[in-house]
């Protein structure tokens, strides 16, 4: 998640693909940290960058620098070896890189009005899409070799998302998401689900990518706010919880487990069986605030690293979710809180730990 706005110390973050370390890049250079212990584990001062994207836990970094420098182009992408602290390759564009994904197999680059799928092993292009323009280089991508997708905005003046299979190199489905444009995606760890959500920022849809049906639409407050990031549980069946930063400055939960269970009740009542769908979908209820996590406007990013299920005291017999949320702010903040759901859709946000990523002193390079 790039940000090319001057107010923040903090120009871009990412969590690699199983959320096991996050990077950061800064005016001065890149950091990389250990979700788990908040040890920071590689650095290098070089300049500023606006992309840092990491493959798993390797020594593989996309890079892609501010252009505050003539060598940290922003229309060049630098894959960087941390065990050897050099350049592996380069690529260069005619544009400003705005965003990249990739996975073991695939490097997906987009810019402006087009995205390139390369072969990560050899860089040999594979396809070139041609798209809307796409200004802030938002897109999603699934990094399951099963489920490889990538999602683009498929319209200017519409919500609507391009779904693209990028093992079979194919157009897989266009949904229909939003009246407004997108300001968010993203999909499970699977594939086989995405999130969107609309510049409006009020709801927040969920549809199944095999159908190209909805399944969820869960309201996130009545005006509108930028959303700022979605992110998937892990679980690599179901997924059990959604969660969504905005510039109100507060966290969004959405229980997907139990908005399903509270959907099927619904829909198996008389009202529910003459309320279409769609209408029973805004009104799942399954949604935990968490409010004034960071100033408002702040921007921030948050990503669900674990889903546990525990004993449910309140109801003999039962389970509830406790997921651990851990949050960036570009104010230069790491914040991360432990949140519990029960059966009854009741739920408590507890803050573990909060350190400043400005200031944090390297311990030693990640391991290749």
């Amino acid at each position: 998640m790039a940000n090319h706005s001057s107010s923040y110390p903090i120009l871009c973050a990412s969590f690699n693909q199983d959320t096991s370390y996050f990077a950061i890049g800064t005016r001065d250079g890149f950091k990389v940290f250990d979700s788990e212990t908040g040890t920071l584990r590689y650095e290098r001062a070089i300049g500023g960058f606006i992309i840092v994207e990491m493959l798993f836990s390797s020594s593989l970094l996309a890079i892609v620098g501010a252009g505050e420098q003539p060598s940290l182009s922003p229309r060049r992408l630098c894959l960087f070896n941390t065990t050897t602290g050099a350049a592996r390759r380069e690529l260069n564009f005619l544009t400003s890189v705005l965003a990249i994904r990739l996975n073991r197999k695939r490097l997906v680059v987009v810019l402006q009005e087009k995205t390139y799928i390369y072969d990560l092993n050899s860089l040999s292009i594979l396809d070139t899409i041609d798209t809307v323009p796409n200004s802030k280089g938002l897109c999603a991508f699934s990094p399951s070799l099963d489920g490889c997708f990538l999602a683009l905005p498929a319209s200017t003046t519409r919500g609507s998302v391009l779904v693209y299979n990028v093992m079979e190199l194919h157009s897989h489905c266009e949904i229909d998401a939003h009246r407004s444009p997108l300001a968010a995606i993203v999909f499970s760890p699977n594939g086989m689900y995405i999130a969107t959500a609309s510049e409006q920022g009020t709801i927040i849809r969920v549809h199944l990518i095999s159908e190209a049906t909805k399944s969820y639409s869960f309201r996130r407050g009545a005006y509108p706010s930028t959303i700022f990031s979605l992110s998937f549980g892990p679980s690599t069946q179901f997924p059990d919880v959604l969660v969504a930063t905005s510039s109100s400055g507060s966290v969004h939960a959405f229980s997907l487990g139990l908005g399903m269970n509270q959907r099927s009740r619904r829909s198996s009542s008389f009202f529910g069986s003459i309320i279409p769908d769609s209408v029973n979908d805004v009104l799942d209820p399954a949604h935990h605030v968490l409010h004034n996590v960071v100033p408002a406007g702040v921007k921030s990013y948050a990503v669900i690293r674990k889903v546990d299920r525990v004993p449910d005291t309140s109801i003999s017999e039962s389970v509830a979710y406790r997921a651990t949320v851990s949050i960036i702010t570009y104010s230069g903040s790491f914040q991360e809180y432990t949140l519990i759901i029960n059966q009854k859709n009741e739920s408590s946000w507890h803050l573990e730990r909060r350190f400043d990523l400005l200031t944090a002193i390297s311990d030693n390079i990640i391991s290749s």
